[in-house]
């Protein structure tokens, strides 16, 4: 009975100490503040790293959690894994090149035209393609910030040459070309950028 007691009593502990055998959370999983606070937009990568398939998987994955106009899920993603592909890409994104030469992975993000803004086919308000750019930002967030959180780092880019790459990948031309998104591990530690103030930018009424 001791030595029952004895038992009830180290779970209990555990349970109110965040104990883990594998089954409940990871201590070594960063917070969505940790995440917010070291998310950076990063310039230099470390050389011959790779990332399995099954974690870039992970990764776009949780884009699909990211809200969009009725859901249409608007946008699509080009990874560029294979050093053919990767190197075709690098010569596509202006000066870029140098700093992201030896990134893991190279995203094309795009979204479907006509899907967000619209409904039954015709535009509901003057923003119009503007909410497949809004959802496409909204999916990119979530990417980069899901990176951050399996321990990767990113560049987002909008130099790049939308034609080449519309070539490469044969992305249709129903699908605009947003940016080119770098996903690798950093080299260097950057420094965190001065923020406005919040009233520069939010208003309470």
């Amino acid at each position: 009975m001791k030595r029952f007691a004895f038992f009830c009593a180290v779970i209990a502990m555990c349970a109110l100490s965040g104990c883990s055998n594998g089954s409940g959370s990871n201590s070594s999983t960063p917070t969505l503040d940790e995440v917010f606070l070291t998310r950076r937009s990063i310039r230099a990568y470390e050389a011959g790293k790779t990332i399995p398939e099954a974690q870039l998987r992970e990764l776009f994955e949780a884009t699909q959690n990211a809200p969009s106009w009725a859901n249409y899920q608007p946008t699509k993603y080009y990874v560029a894994t294979s050093k053919e592909v990767h190197d075709a890409v690098l010569d596509l994104i202006g000066f870029n090149k140098e700093r992201v030469a030896n990134a893991s992975a190279l995203i094309v993000s795009t979204f479907e035209n006509g899907k967000s803004g619209y409904l039954q086919g015709q535009q509901t308000n003057e923003i119009g393609e503007g909410w497949g750019a809004h959802d496409n930002g909204l999916s990119d967030a979530y990417l980069v910030l899901k990176a951050r959180a399996m321990g990767f780092d990113t560049l987002i880019m909008g130099m790049r040459d939308s034609d080449g790459l519309r070539n490469l990948f044969n992305i249709p031309d129903n699908e605009t070309i947003m940016a080119v998104i770098a996903l690798g591990y950093r080299a260097e530690e950057p420094r965190a950028p001065i923020h406005k103030s919040l009233d520069d930018f939010v208003k309470f009424f």
